[in-house]
């Protein structure tokens, strides 16, 4: 763990996209990997921007936070949480003493220089105390959340760990193996592993050791790296962001406490359900689902996260500039985004002027809110390191500042 941060805790969160069967009637539609910067992706309903349900051969895993929560309570949100001590224990490295040999114990090298890679991953956890890297610790965790909050866990076997090593000392895609597998274990098996690791982290450490599995580390891509804007009350995170694509959806249950309902949904589901108010997610969910609208079909997504995570990631910390209850989040590129983002600088920025027309501007990155439950994408600019532009609704009206 990072103890040096002042500012924000560290954390994991993964997108887990299952496989099901179309529905009668329905042909699969493949949507543009890339379109041009700020367009929205053609209508396929004829009214809707967003893909028809139909048209998604899988969901993804949203789960409901408590009323109680202190972090977005009632929310919707990816399975993941803050990084516990014994994420970075050492004894992992007796978990992965197969890989050892192997740099970050198997995972893929990253192509992103070191001075750009986000301060989770460039921080050099060996002076912090610890031998496991940032890419193998925080992938743990990840995979220990999900399993505490939804009752899926993704481990591999010591039969399927043979064959892992074999496709890494090949030099193989070892990510391609293995991603659709979850856990055989017997539910009263996992029911009592859930308990003992909701009730402390470092049992993951134990039923790992105990059950003779690896955390399936090698399936979850990198994916975005979010920041708590300033301003929000309570704790502030960094948030890595992973993606996770399995073949089917597995049996799924919600721990009654942090999280009190789960919905496997396509995509385009949880952004209209959104926008019909029929619940809540936030900003960042909205972005990455957005995101995925352009890629209907699990395979596609697989290769796209897959191939994509080599090239690494943008660190983004929203900059929200308010004018009675209307807001406008400028991220990374956007023409006004501002030099200093620490803590001391103060971002002074007009409202007013920052009103106007997608089309006028040369370069945006940014979301409109004009309510909680309405929001605006705008990206005038290309996405950084082979990333996917969000799909883009058409733009409502921006009203002046003496309308807001």
């Amino acid at each position: 763990m990072n103890t040096t941060l002042r500012h924000w805790k560290e954390a994991a969160t993964l997108i887990l996209a299952a496989g099901h069967r179309l529905g009668p009637g329905s042909l699969p539609s493949r949507t543009p990997l890339t379109a041009a910067p700020g367009t929205p992706l053609g209508s396929i309903d004829g009214r809707s921007h967003l893909p028809l349900k139909s048209c998604f051969d899988y969901d993804v895993l949203l789960l409901k936070r408590s009323s109680k929560s202190r972090f977005m309570p009632n929310a919707y949100v990816f399975p993941g949480g803050m990084v516990d001590a014994s994420d970075f224990s050492s004894e992992w490295l007796d978990i992965f003493k197969s890989f050892s040999n192997s740099p970050n114990f198997g995972l893929r090298r990253v192509k992103q220089s070191p001075e750009t890679r986000p301060p989770m991953f460039a921080t050099d956890r060996l002076k912090l105390g610890s031998p496991i890297p940032g890419e193998v610790a925080f992938r743990i965790c990840a995979l220990r959340e999900t399993f505490e909050e939804s009752g899926v866990l993704l481990v591999v076997s010591k039969l399927e760990e043979k064959s892992l090593l074999k496709n890494i000392d090949g030099r193989c895609d070892s990510d391609k193996v293995l991603h659709n597998k979850v856990s055989e274990l017997n539910s009263s098996e996992l029911t009592k592993w859930r308990a003992l690791v909701n009730e402390h982290p470092s049992n993951f450490i134990r039923m790992c050791r105990e059950l003779e599995v690896l955390p399936n580390i090698w399936a979850l891509h990198e994916w975005s790296n979010w920041l708590t804007p300033k301003g929000l009350r309570g704790a502030r995170f960094d948030t890595v962001f992973f993606i996770c694509c399995l073949q089917e959806i597995p049996l799924t249950l919600q721990d009654e406490k942090e999280i009190v309902h789960f919905k496997w949904s396509t995509p385009s589901e949880v952004l209209q359900s959104y926008q019909a108010q029929e619940f809540w997610i936030a900003p960042p969910q909205f972005y990455e689902l957005s995101r995925m609208c352009r890629l209907p079909l699990l395979n596609d997504l697989h290769k796209f996260s897959s191939q994509r995570a080599t090239e690494g990631l943008e660190q983004w910390l929203p900059v929200v500039l308010s004018n009675e209850g209307a807001f406008i989040t400028l991220l990374p590129g956007d023409k006004s985004y501002p030099l200093d983002t620490s803590e001391e600088a103060q971002v002074e920025i007009s409202l007013e002027s920052e009103l106007e027309s997608p089309q006028d501007a040369p370069a945006l990155h940014r979301s409109v809110t004009v309510d909680p439950y309405t929001i605006n994408v705008q990206v005038t600019i290309p996405p950084k390191y082979n990333h996917l532009l969000p799909v883009l609704g058409e733009a409502a009206p921006l009203v002046s500042k003496s309308q807001l």
